[in-house]
């Protein structure tokens, strides 16, 4: 089920014309539609593009977390897919869309692990210590099983190479570790495991079929030929991390081996078609054809690295102005949100030292993708707003201005470097130096136990106060996408342009920041609310356009053809704002390393207290 290279004439269906019943009435032009279901950390939201990628719907609706204690965060499936029938109904009946024209649905999710019986397919409770409730989902950002991420990087196994040297603590293996640790072993015998996106297409279809995307990335599976691998699932891997009962059945409980009792496939690729019971939910007929699910970061990219923009030349990796496939070699998808994924795709593997991947297959069959990130940017500007003595202040005022609490420290900045005659807002917080990895470092220190500094505090209570620590927090996540990129440049890729994607798309003074510490251009997509369901919706185009023999049309022909053009942000040109950002990035390195070497201190010395 291998796509096919271009040029791919897949007979998709076209924009038919039916004739109507009354000869006086014009010929009516029946559009194709697309939908694209993006389920994120909140909220499922479904999207409907028409065959030229133009949004023609788009609803959500929040859905259900519980915390049970600290660390620990978790969903239903049950509850996903009720928001999702809401959204789509939502959507279709809104915007007065024609259930029967939908051709094709995409589905992406965040990479939690979501859990089945395998006698029952019913959805098995996380929730310890009895496992009785209908929350089936570990979520990505919980952090219960670090003994066991910690246990699986000690062996120093060779797949570990293939997420930048250590697995992470928000991966699917170590949580399904935690399970077997916690859970009756009469449940866990019991267990099949799914990537949420590969869940949401297992529930659409019926059909078992498993995403690259998802088992690639988030659960260790070396493609057959990559370094070796012959089955896909390492069994020693499994074997060494007290997980040897999953190589049973031929890895039955992880979606099997490729081609024996299993079916792996990139971004949308053909899954099969919706089942009757899911169109009852969804409120749409049929036999809609169902692309294979991505990680909702990777949809960001398939949403925005597409897009058609001006680059300069020196920015392009190659001459041709031909918006071709060789130029997301170059372009660097930032998709910020809660957190912040860095997504850069290659033709060949390219390692980089805390940096997940290189992953082969799991967006374009035969091409790499890396991954970096930010363990929390949207979730640290929150956390930095809401825990200052001014912030209710601050509210009071933005929202008498009928504004949002962030829009209204931007103006409130913008009006502090009038007052005080300042050359740029960056002045105004010169002597504030703000470290901010609250949540740990996904990249590219790759290490959950990393915090934050400060240097510069003061007794400063006002909401003058929060705005230069609301500005440095802001400063704080774009040199540390810096880094990020010159790490991963340095390590052999060629990025020259971020194209960025999430809410924090609307922050201007953060988008100029970005582009100002990276010293390349940021490019913002057309539809910054929902460019990561955009690139959903175009998983169903590409499935739609499946022949009979299961080929479908080129992702990257489908990017081309349905991205719209976006909005360049360039770096700033003043001198003086560059060589502070330089400054303030040296200062930034600093407390990066000192940190780490501060705390190898400490633990030389408190390591014998120990019992």
């Amino acid at each position: 089920m291998a796509s096919v290279p271009l040029p791919f004439h897949a007979p998709a269906r076209k924009a038919s014309r039916q004739a109507s019943m009354d000869a006086r009435d014009d010929i009516l032009v029946r559009v194709d539609h697309y939908i694209g279901i993006d389920v994120g950390t909140g909220s499922a939201r479904a999207c409907i593009i028409n065959d030229k990628g133009d949004i023609v719907g788009l609803a959500s609706e929040n859905i259900g977390l519980w915390q049970p204690q600290t660390g620990y965060y978790e969903q239903s499936t049950s509850d996903i897919w009720r928001c999702i029938c809401i959204s789509v109904q939502r959507a279709i009946s809104q915007h007065n869309i024609d259930p029967e024209t939908v051709r094709g649905i995409g589905f992406d999710a965040t990479c939690s692990l979501a859990v089945f019986s395998n006698v029952t397919d019913e959805p098995v409770s996380v929730t310890g210590p009895n496992f009785d409730s209908d929350r089936n989902v570990i979520l990505w950002l919980d952090h219960r099983p670090v003994e066991e991420t910690e246990e699986i990087n000690a062996t120093n196994h060779n797949l570990l190479r293939y997420v930048g040297g250590k697995m992470s603590v928000e991966m699917e293996i170590p949580k399904v570790k935690w399970l077997k640790n916690n859970m009756p072993k009469e449940i866990f015998d019991e267990c099949k495991f799914y990537d949420l996106a590969d869940a949401l297409t297992h529930i659409a279809t019926g059909n078992e079929k498993r995403s690259y995307c998802s088992v690639v990335c988030k659960q260790g599976f070396v493609p057959v030929g990559v370094d070796g691998s012959v089955k896909g699932w390492q069994e020693d891997f499994l074997a060494k991390i007290g997980l040897q009962d999953l190589a049973e059945d031929n890895f039955k409980r992880m979606g099997g081996i490729d081609g024996v009792n299993g079916d792996y496939l990139s971004a949308g690729e053909l899954v099969g078609t919706l089942c009757e019971k899911a169109a009852s939910d969804l409120g749409l007929p049929a036999g809609i054809a169902i692309g294979s699910g991505v990680i909702d970061a990777y949809a960001g990219w398939i949403g925005t690295v597409g897009a058609k923009v001006q680059l300069d030349s020196d920015q392009l990796t190659s001459n041709t102005p031909k918006n071709d496939k060789s130029q997301a070699f170059s372009r660097l998808a930032a998709v910020a949100g809660t957190s912040t994924c860095h997504l850069a795709m290659s033709p060949n593997p390219v390692f980089v030292p805390g940096v997940w991947g290189p992953y082969r297959d799991t967006i374009i069959p035969g091409y790499w993708m890396a991954e970096g990130g930010q363990s929390a940017t949207g979730e640290l500007l929150k956390h930095v707003i809401e825990t200052h003595p001014a912030f209710h202040q601050a509210l009071s005022v933005a929202e008498s201005y009928n504004t949002n609490i962030y829009d209204y420290l931007n103006e409130h900045l913008r009006e502090m470097k009038n007052e005080r005659k300042a050359l740029s807002i960056s002045y105004l917080a010169r002597h504030f130096f703000f470290y901010g990895d609250l949540w740990g470092n996904r990249s590219p220190i790759a290490d959950s136990t990393m915090s934050g500094s400060v240097i510069g505090l003061s007794s400063d209570q006002s909401i003058e106060g929060l705005a230069i620590y609301y500005y440095a927090t802001l400063e704080f996540i774009a040199l540390q996408t810096r880094q990020i990129v010159e790490t991963m440049n340095n390590a052999g890729h060629s990025i020259s342009s971020i194209f960025m994607s999430g809410s924090q798309c609307q922050n201007d003074i953060l988008v100029k920041l970005i582009a100002s510490a990276c010293n390349m251009p940021v490019l913002i997509p057309r539809y910054i609310h929902a460019a990561v369901c955009h690139g959903a919706a175009m998983l169903g185009a590409k499935a739609a356009s499946a022949d009979a023999e299961c080929r479908t049309e080129d992702l990257w022909s489908i990017m081309d053809r349905m991205s719209k053009p976006g909005k360049k942000v360039a770096p700033t040109d003043d001198q003086n704002e560059k060589a502070l950002l330089e400054i303030k990035y040296k200062v930034f390195l600093e407390q990066c390393q000192k940190q780490q070497e501060y705390r190898a201190l400490v633990n030389n010395v408190v390591g014998p207290w120990k019992s």
